[in-house]
């Protein structure tokens, strides 16, 4: 049985969470994942991004998604806060499309309401419906983690579908997906050999 799984992004310079789940059919789902990629405040912002660009594509080779999914970046007061979360999130949509894997953005609502039933939840409520969800005895730490898992899980649910990335409008071409087939069925092949161990 193929089994889809996705990466969810919480975009954030000092610390972007991320969650990797896989589907299990019907609202059913599994977390393979969940942690933070950190930056030091201290350091230049170039340096800043690549601590984080580096960090993604770490993530993207070891667990090899069917999809990304990023939270969107929304207007906030604080603006270099905005830019920062809109900085990564370009990162997070490079490293993707560098891959050929489809991307999909969601608003924090969005999520809010895919994985609690309301748009106006708070992170607790989320924490709790994730613990639920994917029957976890607490919920992935710090809460950028428990962010990105609950974006992960926006997107198996009620994801519109992946954003179109290349010129031809497709959202990966087919050598792109055998190629990225093969990548995870040796990768997952690799898990089983080495859990018998």
């Amino acid at each position: 049985m193929t089994t889809l799984r996705v990466l969810g992004v919480d975009p954030g310079l000092t610390r972007c969470g991320i969650g990797v789940v896989d589907a299990l059919g019907g609202r059913r789902a599994k977390l393979v994942h969940a942690g933070v990629i950190v930056s030091s405040a201290d350091s230049p912002l170039d340096q800043r991004l690549l601590t984080i660009a580096r960090g993604l594509r770490a993530v993207l080779e070891e667990f090899g998604p069917d999809t990304v999914a990023v939270e969107r970046v929304f207007s906030q007061n604080n603006i270099s806060t905005v830019m920062g979360t809109a900085q990564v999130s370009g990162i997070a949509l490079l490293e993707a499309a560098e891959r050929g894997i489809p991307v999909a953005l969601h608003t924090p609502s969005e999520v809010k309401a895919a994985v609690t039933g309301s748009g106006r939840a708070d992170k607790k409520q989320i924490q709790t419906m994730l613990i639920k969800l994917l029957g976890l005895d607490t919920a992935p730490q710090p809460a950028d983690a428990s962010d990105a898992v609950a974006i992960a899980l926006t997107q198996l649910w009620r994801g519109p579908g992946p954003v179109a990335l290349d010129a031809g409008g497709g959202a990966r071409t087919s050598a792109q997906a055998v190629w990225a087939r093969a990548e995870r069925e040796a990768r997952r092949a690799r898990e089983r050999s080495s859990s018998r161990h």
